[in-house]
């Protein structure tokens, strides 16, 4: 049984707006079970022989069928791209097509631009809403409206959160305990390692270094790490890798979509501080923090930090599915001054809302500190007050302080 997402309704529109739609996102996130809500017919490109032959005779014959039409995998016949585009064209009709993809082509493809056919979504892991981990007692819309919010009182209960950062959003993990659970990432890690990076960029990359870049960057999750410091982390016995080598396999992960890394934000400022640029390392789940690292709920219990650096991640996950349904982007802001904020969404009219995370219910005082900082610093002439300014927390009860920052509970956060 689908399991409804909050893209849902992005996707409708786009099929009336569109004839065509791609649909992206890393393997297992869901992607073509959403697409088949959505068609009345599909082709699976990466599962016949007789799709080679297709392409070879007359690639119009995989576009045949009830529509929306689901084009599977479309990026292992890159040629696709530009059949589907004038079949658009030929057609003169929305909803035509719906392609998925789990790797984005090489740039050598050199696809012709799909501007007025084709929409465009980036599908993520499910966030804490959509496995019913949240009740939604709390609109992020509602929020940004600055509209009174009020939840029920969770307890700090570390060792459920723990297990769910464990499990993950993949729509596999639904209804499946821990174990089984990472039983089922450690194979997905194999895979990424020993066969994904070669095959999504045509060169045999070395498994071992690819774990040790994985590695790298797990430990390193919702961190501003730099090429150098992860050439150093992953080195061998050999020494450190070269940072052409390691951005060599970022650029291939990112070709998997499975980091999903948070650029830094560049606002018109009133101090002279210096902006830092550097991006925020996340994967595009949390839950593969740990798996590359061996860690069960266990093991995070007895590292807190690091704990709460996958509950950061998880929290910057889930505002980027909730802030993605209505077109708003996500970045994260520090300066020389040590002013930050862990996650600031923009929406497409320039309007911004800061928000810091705290695992912790203890934490909201300092989250809340240093939002107000950030709120003093920017320069609200040119870019407007801040929509809200929340801090996330792990724990405790929803409600706006005396100082007018927010604090909501991850389990009452909805879009």
């Amino acid at each position: 049984m689908y399991v409804e997402r909050i893209i849902d309704k992005l996707v409708e529109r786009h099929l009336r707006a569109s004839g065509a739609l791609l649909i992206r996102g890393p393997k297992g996130c869901g992607k073509t079970e959403t697409a088949r809500y959505h068609s009345k017919s599909e082709v699976l490109i990466d599962d016949s022989p007789a799709i080679e032959m297709a392409m070879q005779i007359d690639p119009t014959l995989l576009l045949q069928g009830d529509v929306p039409r689901l084009i599977d995998e479309w990026q292992e016949q890159t040629k696709l791209w530009n059949t589907i585009r004038h079949e658009v064209d030929k057609r003169k009709l929305k909803g035509q097509f719906i392609l998925t993809g789990s790797a984005n082509p090489e740039e050598s493809a050199k696809l012709h631009s799909g501007s007025g056919r084709f929409g465009v979504i980036r599908l993520e892991t499910m966030s804490w809403y959509e496995r019913g981990w949240s009740n939604g007692e709390v609109s992020l819309t509602e929020l940004l409206q600055g509209e009174e919010i009020r939840s029920e009182n969770y307890n700090a209960d570390l060792k459920m959160i723990a297990e769910r950062l464990v499990i993950g959003g993949w729509p596999a993990n639904l209804g499946i305990e821990e174990p089984d659970a990472l039983l089922g990432l450690e194979s997905y890690v194999e895979l990424l390692s020993e066969t994904d990076l070669s095959r999504v960029s045509g060169v045999k990359r070395d498994p071992a270094k690819v774990r040790r870049v994985l590695q790298s960057l797990a430990r390193n999750t919702a961190t501003e790490c730099s090429l150098s410091r992860i050439a150093v982390d992953a080195g061998g016995s050999e020494g450190p890798l070269s940072e052409n080598t390691v951005s060599d396999y970022l650029d291939a992960m990112d070709r998997l979509m499975i980091i999903n890394d948070l650029p830094a934000w560049r606002p018109h400022i009133r101090s002279r501080a210096r902006m830092r640029g550097a991006v925020k390392r996340h994967f595009s789940d949390p839950s593969l923090a740990s798996s590359i690292l061996g860690a069960d709920s266990g093991r995070l219990l007895n590292d807190l930090e690091f704990m709460g650096l996958m509950f950061e991640s998880q929290v910057i996950h889930d505002l980027r599915v909730y802030a993605g349904s209505f077109g708003a982007r996500m970045f994260h802001y520090r300066d020389s001054n040590g002013i930050e904020a862990d996650a600031i969404l923009e929406n497409k009219d320039g309007t911004w809302a800061a928000f810091e995370v705290k695992l912790g219910i203890g934490g909201a005082d300092q989250g809340a500190s240093s939002l107000l900082s950030l709120q003093d610093t920017i320069d609200k002439e040119k870019l407007g007050p801040p929509l809200a300014l929340t801090v996330i927390t792990g724990s405790g009860f929803a409600h706006r302080r005396k100082d007018g920052v927010y604090v909501v509970p991850i389990q009452a956060l909805r879009p």
